[in-house]
């Protein structure tokens, strides 16, 4: 058995975990809130964590969805397996048993007329005395999430030196998992992005390449929370009909709705989405394609494309059967 601290562990965890690329930022609150309550039960060391305690701590966080709870409970589960294959602990302690999700809702897919009109709203907002260029902004962020498959971080997060119109590139930086990426993109997207380096232009002889791509104050980066907020307030002018176990749409719905049009092209091109996952893994910035399966929702557009590629296929065996 170890007598090295809980908090020790928990710092070299931290630090190995992120050497690997991952920013592990809301791993790392769900951690110390298990350091606090074990310190307030006067429990030092990483071998004084029992059965009862991590149950007791478990117990102690009001989960009451089973995916917030399972969350905390991987968090504690990776940790300690690490502890083990570090040989800090001879076992791990943990029994407690991931919780069931049911009846998951489907996620709402955003169709090109439904996003054009999102668009459209967007590029109608009016200014502000706090927010000029207020629809334009609004309307190329979208655009970027729906058009590119970019987090809505990561598009309110652009700087003007991330732009490489020459090459029709956008550097999108500190990602999901602290990576950096190249992300190529058409002439429709080319035009909004220039467009936008445009009205940052105007009044400046030069913008440092560090300068934010979306901002109001000219200082700050427009907060994802902000433009999560304003796609919100549009929805309802949409009137969009959610059916029965279908998420309500948001913001990262315009992403997931990327990654299943994308699926969708590639049927209808011929080719092999197997094949072609991790090139949108890349693309969307996840560390490898069973995080990008997750976005691939199953529609009836999809369903039908598949089954006319198996009946192409197994025409001919079924014809010569007869």
């Amino acid at each position: 058995m170890s007598d090295i601290t809980l908090a020790v562990a928990v710092e070299r965890f931290l630090t190995h975990r992120r050497a690997l690329g991952r920013k592990y930022l809301s791993e790392q609150a769900e951690l110390v809130l298990l350091m606090r309550f074990v310190d307030a039960r006067d429990v030092e060391n990483l071998d004084g964590l029992t059965s009862k305690l991590l149950d007791e701590f478990l117990a102690s966080r009001p989960r009451t969805r089973p995916r917030s709870f399972n969350h905390l409970l991987g968090v504690v589960a990776v940790f300690l397996d690490w502890t083990v294959s570090q040989q800090l602990l001879a076992a791990s302690p943990l029994r407690t048993r991931r919780r069931r999700v049911t009846a998951e809702q489907i996620p709402f897919l955003f169709d090109p007329a439904q996003v054009r009109r999102m668009l459209d709203l967007a590029g109608r907002l009016a200014d502000n005395p706090r927010a000029r260029g207020r629809g334009a902004t609004y309307r190329t962020i979208f655009a970027l999430c729906y058009g590119l498959g970019l987090r809505a971080g990561e598009a309110c997060g652009l700087r003007v030196g991330d732009l490489d119109a020459e090459r029709q590139l956008l550097v999108v930086r500190g990602g999901k998992f602290g990576k950096t990426r190249l992300v190529p993109h058409g002439p429709s997207i080319g035009q909004l992005l220039a467009e936008q380096h445009q009205r940052r232009r105007n009044g400046h002889d030069t913008l440092a390449d560090d300068a934010p791509l979306f901002t109001f104050d000219g200082h700050r980066c427009v907060h994802p929370g902000s433009a999560s907020q304003t796609f919100h307030r549009l929805l309802p002018e949409l009137e969009l009909d959610v059916a029965a176990g279908v998420a309500s749409p948001r913001l990262h719905s315009l992403r997931h709705s990327f990654a299943v049009a994308t699926l969708l092209r590639w049927y209808r091109q011929g080719d092999d989405p197997t094949a072609r996952l991790f090139e949108l893994s890349t693309f969307m910035g996840h560390v490898d394609p069973t995080s990008t399966a997750v976005y691939l929702t199953i529609t009836t557009e999809l369903f039908d494309e598949a089954n006319r590629r198996f009946e192409a296929f197994a025409g001919p065996a079924w014809e010569a059967r007869r």
